[in-house]
């Protein structure tokens, strides 16, 4: 492609060279360049990519995109632009041949939710009879096919061109979980949303964003750049969102009677909810099989998605009762043939422990026994908050490792143990051993929820990644005991 043509929409000086030549492909990685390429200068948090326009020359990039001038410039055209990540959000996408026009793309944010949201619109569009991608923190979807992802919303190449393989497979909407980290970093650039939907905003990320204020920032982001902002009006942030976004809005809540989606009669057990679904006069009785209130409202904002796309209520209550989500409130108990429940769930906020920890007291007619710890190399100031949540929400909790990464993993369950008020817990910072003395302190009608992993099946250490799937560690626990 000419690079006039790739460069098209994007704000730039040419330094250097010539706009009619060919490239052959585009890379920020100097690594992955080959002869005839595009190298995008990144100014990233561990490293400049400007560092790096050498090596990249040296591999055969014949087109240099920077922020600021090289000492010495190379045999290469050269392009200069105030803001390399908008551009490379730009530059993607021309080179793909704008594939985000070609599909409508649906976004979801917010601190939790994303991800089960994304399921259940995905499963009610394909009940309409489309074909639907999915772009989140469990895997990337195009139809039936999986792809694995390595974070929740992938760098702008990567997405444009996950972007173009759906619409050549004949993708007709792509639902997207779009992190506040895509969103700051300007991943989702240049996209135009058909609907973004709000689910909730609690503590997170404050590592990266340093402020709250921050956070909801990157957050409104979504919403500025939505056709209509499907919004929870019952989330106090939510209402802030209403007033500070000036497009389109359909608003849903179960508190909230002003809202236009709404929930009435609810019903939860440990299997599910039970529901009806009121739409201004339309109403209709709505099962879902993953239990706890705030399914209700990831169920709600889902079906408004589905009104704005013109789905019929039989549609979207079809879509929502054949949702499943690996990891979120899976309860596997059953599988085992035990006389009492696990649950595996990637509560790893304060806000979703907090909410997995009183849904599953609602089912629980033993003891709650509890498992979790935090990430390493994250915001630390949740870790004493959740330390408090956990102790306080159940009978018997076990403090153990999550995804340490570079931290000590005792350092990481001190600082958990200083929001502890209870003396209804044990530590143990083997993530197996945990669950093996929860199982083992697990009477008849007991509830454990091993909350943190979920869908993940690794944990992440100092020096390297381990495979560590919790459903394979229970089975094999359960068959050294049994």
């Amino acid at each position: 492609m000419k690079l006039k043509n790739i460069l098209e929409g994007v704000d730039f000086k040419l330094i250097k060279g010539d706009l009619e030549i060919n490239i052959n492909n585009i890379a920020y990685d100097s690594r992955k360049i080959k002869q005839g390429d595009m190298f995008v200068c990144i100014e990233g948090f561990l490293t400049d990519g400007h560092k790096y326009i050498d090596s990249a020359i040296n591999c055969g990039a014949t087109v240099i995109v920077c922020t600021k001038l090289p000492a010495v410039i190379g045999d290469c055209t050269v392009i200069l632009t105030k803001d390399s990540r908008k551009a490379l959000s730009l530059i993607a996408a021309n080179y793909f041949d704008k594939p985000a026009e070609k599909m409508k793309i649906i976004g979801i944010t917010g601190t939790n939710g994303k991800t089960t949201s994304a399921f259940m619109i995905k499963r009610m569009l394909e009940v309409a009879g489309h074909k639907v991608g999915l772009i989140g923190t469990i895997a990337n979807y195009i139809g039936d096919k999986k792809i694995k992802t390595e974070r929740t919303t992938p760098e702008s190449l990567e997405l444009q061109q996950l972007f173009n393989e759906m619409v050549l497979s004949g993708v007709t909407y792509c639902v997207m979980e779009v992190s506040s980290h895509s969103l700051y970093l300007d991943r989702v650039y240049g996209i135009r949303f058909e609907e973004g939907v709000f689910t909730n905003l609690t503590r997170d990320h404050l590592d990266f964003h340093k402020t709250f204020e921050n956070y909801y920032n990157a957050k409104l982001i979504l919403f500025k750049n939505s056709k209509t902002s499907i919004i929870n009006i019952d989330d106090e942030y939510g209402k802030r969102v209403f007033e500070d976004i000036n497009n389109e809005k359909l608003t849903y809540a179960i508190e909230n009677k002003e809202a236009k989606v709404k929930a009435e009669n609810i019903l939860m057990n440990s299997k599910g909810v039970n529901f009806d679904l009121v739409s201004g006069n339309d109403k209709i009785n709505i099962n879902i099989k993953i239990p706890g209130r705030y399914n209700v409202y990831n169920s709600l904002g889902c079906a408004a998605v589905g009104i704005c796309e013109k789905l019929t209520l039989k549609q979207i209550k079809e879509g929502l009762l054949n949702s499943v989500v690996p990891g979120r409130l899976e309860a596997i108990g059953e599988k085992f043939n035990l006389d009492f429940e696990i649950i595996l769930d990637y509560a790893h906020t304060p806000d979703a422990l907090n909410n997995v920890l009183k849904t599953a007291r609602e089912f629980t007619r033993g003891r709650l026994i509890s498992v979790f710890g935090c990430g390493g190399d994250r915001d630390k100031t949740k870790r004493p908050i959740m330390g408090e949540i956990g102790t306080d929400l159940s009978d018997f909790a076990i403090i153990t490792s999550d995804n340490p990464r570079s931290e000590e993993p005792m350092d990481i369950i001190n600082d958990i143990m200083v929001g502890v008020k209870k003396d209804n817990m044990i530590i143990e910072v083997n993530r197996k051993e945990a669950i093996k003395k929860a199982i083992l302190e697990a009477k008849k009608d007991d509830v454990i929820v091993i909350a943190g992993k979920g869908h993940e099946d690794y944990q992440v250490l100092k020096n390297e990644t381990i495979h560590f799937d919790e459903r394979e560690v229970i089975a094999q626990i359960l068959k050294e005991l049994f």
